[in-house]
């Protein structure tokens, strides 16, 4: 794995499966794969929602709109910008308008609470916030009241009418000339961040972990390839935009192939079942849980599927009945499993698509191409096939860093360049990989990982508890669930 680096410039030698040596131009950037798509597409469906459709051509250029009014608010190149809202077409518009003026997305969790949210945006010191009212009830920008953000200069609303649109803050960068977005645009490489996602450690606390354009541009491109997503594709987007898995692997992984982004923004299975049936989806990734609701929904016989094609899961163990169940019962041609994380730009391994149902099921596939996997014991040595040990990463797809935390980052990253996950596995003679533990304490539920020191330190704050210690349980929908054992005040109830 050779790889030669400029400023603005990297090409990375990688092997294919025939073991052809092969350069990959890693030079792209996010807006500049926007500006492909656009020429490349043109009238092409890029985005549908609530019957609004915009071409390829549309979505670029509405997301110049977008970039002007950055602009305008006086956003420079390497400032922070965070979009804490569910799915929706302005996630995505906010999101290549702030990267094509130089800024760099930080996406929040909307399970997030105002005090968890505060602190991403005071770390990352974000100047504008994109939000939403009223999304399960919650009203986002009260949620922050009382949050000390010095550096937070506005707040646009990307749902919702009670304070300054999304439609008005576009509206403010009209003024901008097309030589000034242009001259910004020139400015703009793949060696410069295009976001800092927030995940968590045993500690409790987020990192922020940075990744930028050519790597982010490489690594979707590697996995469309090997899922087979192209141009012809219609693909749900049940996975959260602030997550890698529906911002990368999701509406980047679109605009890169052709593909048109539907988006979608709360798990619904009768939903679910109809846009697949409505909207002919052809392509739709996530974690076991939805697909073990799909199958046992009473419905679903008289649903028509026909479209589905092509789908990747992970993040939880997946029986090898689910597996067949995929291809027999919801007739995806494609299944396969997959291992990433925020740290990788969210992509590690892959299965194939000629694997059998217990490799799929039972591993997370080879490592992609340009990228190296090993395993190794306690004291760092390498373990042989078939030995457990902890999973190390490295290759083009490993983080930058995490922001303004160097010992997190020596800790994480090693003087070798490799990136040590925490997480446990075994790798047999062929390379593919079984995630069986983790060494860092979390569990994983329906998809999403979970903390347990997050969640006590929620518990610890009720008045009454004393202590409290949380693990994950084993549950056939979700993968596994939060276990808490709590210990109360004495006298109370």
């Amino acid at each position: 794995n050779m790889i030669v680096r400029t400023p603005f410039y990297c090409l990375n030698a990688q092997k294919d499966n025939a073991g052809e040596t092969h350069l990959v131009d890693l030079t792209q950037t996010i807006p500049g794969m926007a500006a492909r798509a656009a020429e490349q597409f043109g009238a092409h469906p890029a985005l549908e929602e609530d019957g609004v459709t915009l071409s390829f051509a549309e979505l670029y250029g509405e997301a110049q709109r977008s970039a002007k009014a950055f602009l305008a608010h006086g956003l420079e190149k390497g400032e922070r910008f965070a979009v804490w809202s569910p799915n929706a077409r302005e996630w995505v518009l906010a999101a290549l308008g702030g990267m094509m003026a130089g800024g760099v997305l930080v996406p929040i969790n909307t399970r997030f609470k105002g005090a968890e949210a505060g602190d991403i945006i005071r770390r990352s010191r974000a100047r504008l916030l994109f939000t939403a009212k009223g999304f399960l009830g919650f009203d986002y920008p009260a949620m922050l009241e009382g949050e000390e953000l010095p550096d937070l200069e506005r707040t646009i609303l990307l749902r919702g009418t009670e304070g300054e649109t999304f439609a008005e803050f576009v509206q403010s960068g009209a003024a901008q000339s097309d030589e000034a977005l242009s001259d910004r645009l020139a400015t703009i490489g793949p060696d410069d961040l295009s976001d800092i996602i927030f995940t968590s450690g045993t500690t409790g606390r987020p990192k922020g972990a940075m990744t930028a354009h050519g790597q982010n541009v490489a690594a979707v491109t590697a996995w469309c390839k090997a899922v087979g997503v192209d141009d012809t594709d219609r693909y749900l987007i049940v996975n959260p935009f602030f997550h890698s898995f529906g911002y990368k692997a999701g509406w980047l992984a679109c605009i890169i192939t052709g593909a048109c982004v539907l988006p979608h923004a709360v798990f619904d299975v009768d939903q679910i079942l109809k846009r697949i049936s409505d909207d002919r989806i052809s392509v739709l990734p996530g974690p076991p849980t939805i697909f073990q609701s799909l199958i046992n929904h009473p419905a679903l016989a008289e649903a028509d599927i026909s479209n589905l094609k092509k789908t990747v899961t992970g993040a939880a163990s997946v029986p090898v009945d689910l597996v067949k169940q995929m291809k027999e019962v919801l007739g995806f041609e494609s299944v396969l499993t997959a291992y990433g994380l925020t740290e990788s730009c969210g992509f590690v391994s892959l299965t194939d698509a000629s694997d059998d149902f217990e490799t799929i099921a039972t591993t997370s596939g080879k490592a992609m191409a340009g990228v190296e996997v090993k395993l190794v014991d306690e004291s760092g040595t390498k373990v042989e096939p078939g030995t457990p040990g902890e999973i190390l990463v490295r290759g083009f797809n490993v983080m930058q860093g995490y922001l303004d935390d160097p010992d997190a980052t020596a800790e994480a990253i090693d003087a070798d360049g490799w990136l040590h996950t925490g997480d446990i596995g075994v790798q047999n003679s062929k390379g593919y990989l079984a995630i069986t533990d983790r060494a860092k304490d979390m569990f994983i539920t329906g998809g999403f990982n979970c903390y347990p020191a997050e969640i006590e330190n929620a518990l610890l704050r009720h008045e009454l508890v004393v202590d409290a210690a949380v693990i994950g349980a084993p549950d056939e929908r979700m993968g596994e669930v939060g276990h808490a054992f709590v210990v109360i005040k004495p006298g109370e109830a």
